[in-house]
């Protein structure tokens, strides 16, 4: 069972929060589960709301983002994001395309 993330973060885009479960558009391949915060478009995936799979979540830990690595689909390779710091907030992200993804609510 995943548990929600309560921080300032969380606070201040109104307090609600949902999982998506993420999706190769090209292959349907799953890619992650993620913690969204507020409403509107997914844009960006903040690293530190990386929930699933493992190997993903220890991208929380790399000090540098540069040493992240493109998110793609381990199945048909498509570059489904980049990483890259989110200046505003000064966080860790991977810029998505947006074609190149599905997402759904996670039960």
């Amino acid at each position: 069972m995943l548990k929600i993330k309560r921080d300032k973060y969380r606070k201040a885009r109104g307090g609600t929060s949902k999982f998506l479960n993420i999706y190769c558009a090209k292959c349907k391949d799953f890619l992650l589960t993620y913690q969204k915060d507020d409403p509107g478009p997914l844009k960006r995936l903040y690293l530190d709301r990386i929930f699933e799979p493992e190997e993903l979540t220890k991208w929380q830990e790399i000090g540098n983002i540069k040493d992240v690595p493109n998110l793609i689909c381990s199945n048909c390779k498509t570059v489904i994001g980049t990483p890259y710091v989110y200046e505003k907030e000064d966080r860790n992200a991977v810029l998505l395309n947006p074609h190149n993804f599905i997402k759904k609510l996670k039960k």
